[in-house]
């Protein structure tokens, strides 16, 4: 059925960039809205952005707008995070998910499902 492999993470000085990769196999990818989430140590996780079916809606959470984009690409099955001017606090383990809502950006991440295994983004000097 639905599963999602993300990659990408890694150990990187602040102020600097990374892309994730949320890639798609047992269905098409351009039906569902993705979501990005992190889980840092200690704390809940907590929703990062989501982009809907076309792209043209797109939702970040105040503590990376203007630093983070998310984009797709259909043909490929995948959806990215480009993650740039990374700071400490971004230290986490990043998940993707799908949509249950199907195309669009739901609220919350009980409206996520199918999540990935995660990977581990650590921003240290």
């Amino acid at each position: 059925q639905l599963q999602l492999v993300e990659s990408g993470g890694g150990l990187v000085q602040p102020g600097g960039s990374l892309r994730l990769s949320c890639a798609a196999s047992g269905f098409t990818l351009d039906y569902y809205a993705i979501g990005w989430f992190r889980q840092a140590p200690g704390k809940e996780r907590e929703g990062v952005s989501c982009i809907s079916r076309s792209g043209s809606t797109i939702n970040y959470a105040d503590s990376v707008k203007g630093r983070f984009t998310i984009s797709r690409d259909n043909a490929k099955n995948t959806v990215y995070l480009q993650m740039a001017s990374l700071k400490p606090e971004d230290t986490a383990i990043y998940y993707c998910a799908v949509a249950k809502t199907g195309s669009y950006c739901p609220r919350g991440e009980q409206d996520f499902g199918s999540w990935g295994q995660g990977t581990q983004v650590t921003v240290s000097s």
